[in-house]
């Protein structure tokens, strides 16, 4: 049997500037997270000027979280805390 729910709510990305100066738009972060389990943050990036992205983030823990990076097209170099890093794509995983 197919459960369907309401809409409760339609929120709108609103453009902000994180980490060291990357702009991206955020649908909604943790403030409102319990409404939203289980995300705790969706992000969009969008850009093809690359000083939109290119400073990056700092070294910051994720303690424990799980992110999940979505490509359409283009790539991404992705370096994680610890060192680890990536060339994100259309369909990686």
């Amino acid at each position: 049997m197919r459960r369907t729910r309401k809409v409760r709510r339609i929120l709108k990305a609103k453009p902000t500037i994180e980490g060291a100066g990357v702009h991206l738009k955020r649908a909604f972060h943790y403030h409102i997270a319990p409404e939203l389990d289980p995300f705790l943050m969706l992000d969009e990036f969008r850009s093809s000027n690359p000083s939109d992205y290119m400073m990056g983030f700092p070294s910051h823990p994720h303690r424990g979280i799980e992110t999940i990076t979505y490509m359409l097209e283009g790539s991404v170099e992705h370096r994680d805390s610890i060192g680890s890093l990536g060339i994100i794509g259309p369909g990686a995983i």
